[in-house]
């Protein structure tokens, strides 16, 4: 048995997420996908794939016969767009569930191998950004055995791979990830920085992660986020450590913006994240990543929705 999603957002993100469902859906299955232009690749694709479709937006799902036995709804629109969907989807059917792949955040952040137990109930989730999927697991497990008083991540994609709505959302970002950063990974203060590397040929995806704590046991630390890497790759198989973690002891009071002056252990992380090429190029790990970790938490999602209406 398996409950039924709809995707808006027709776009890379929203095609490659209809993929992985299509192709490794468990507790999930392809009702639709809606978009707002009938000439897009992402809805032809879907047609050929037998998938039905919505080009009149948010506002023709709600009107049309597949929002009768939609129960999850992932958003793979842009920020704003999301506000208003959300608003739409909400009128029509107060209790859906929503998955947001944007910045918007009107939901409770949702990272899977971090919070996302702790959000199955919420009617909303955000997947924070790509950045913040990729490092705030790894904030979270530095945190898991040291008090973290800074973290800060550089989030580095090919530019090739950040499409419109990723170059719409630049603020959005960093602002989210930052928050995300603080109040899923566990730091007093966090900062996010992305760039967009326009190298030929692409570039992976890479991630920088400097965490800065009370000293702690650095066996511990390096047990805590080799752990937390194997966790994320079992659904983003493409997810790893590029090399050890290094580790700084800092004995003379640092300055750190927004904390002040500091000592303690500074550990730093480098990760690489390739795509599955399902649907997007190998080097879009920025996206695979979001999409994967929707898809995850749509499958843990539904997996306790279906538990709840097992007869007793």
């Amino acid at each position: 048995m398996s409950l039924k999603a709809v995707i808006v957002g027709p776009g890379n993100i929203g095609t490659d997420l209809m993929i992985k469902i299509l192709r490794h859906g468990k507790h999930l299955s392809m009702a639709g996908l809606v978009g707002i232009d009938p000439a897009s690749d992402g809805l032809a694709r879907a047609l050929k794939m037998g998938v039905p479709i919505c080009a009149t937006g948010v506002a023709g799902l709600v009107e049309s016969e597949m929002f009768a036995d939609v129960d999850i709804v992932f958003d793979a629109t842009s920020a704003s767009a999301h506000v208003h969907n959300d608003a739409l989807l909400r009128k029509a059917r107060p209790g859906i569930r929503m998955i947001d792949l944007t910045p918007a955040a009107i939901g409770p952040y949702c990272v899977p191998t971090v919070n996302l137990e702790a959000n199955l109930e919420a009617l909303n989730v955000n997947m924070v950004t790509c950045g913040g999927q990729a490092t705030i697991p790894m904030v979270a497990a530095v945190a898991s055995v040291a008090k973290v008083r800074y973290a800060e991540i550089v989030a580095s994609i090919s530019s090739r791979s950040a499409g419109p709505g990723t170059r719409a959302n630049i603020d959005e970002f960093t602002e989210t990830t930052a928050r995300a950063i603080e109040s899923v990974g566990g730091a007093r203060v966090g900062k996010a920085i992305i760039v967009m590397n326009p190298a030929e040929p692409p570039p992976l995806m890479r991630d920088t992660v400097y965490v800065l704590s009370d000293f702690a046991d650095t066996d511990k630390i390096r047990a805590a986020v080799e752990a937390m890497v194997a966790k994320v790759a079992a659904y983003v198989p493409g997810y790893r450590l590029k090399q050890q973690v290094q580790f700084e002891r800092i004995e003379q009071p640092t300055h750190v913006p927004g904390v002040g002056p500091v000592t303690g252990l500074k550990t730093s992380i480098f990760l690489e994240v390739e795509g599955a090429a399902h649907y997007l190029p190998a080097y879009a790990g920025n996206l695979d990543i979001m999409t994967s970790a929707a898809l995850a938490t749509g499958e843990r999602i539904a997996e306790a929705l279906l538990a709840t209406r097992q007869p007793a």
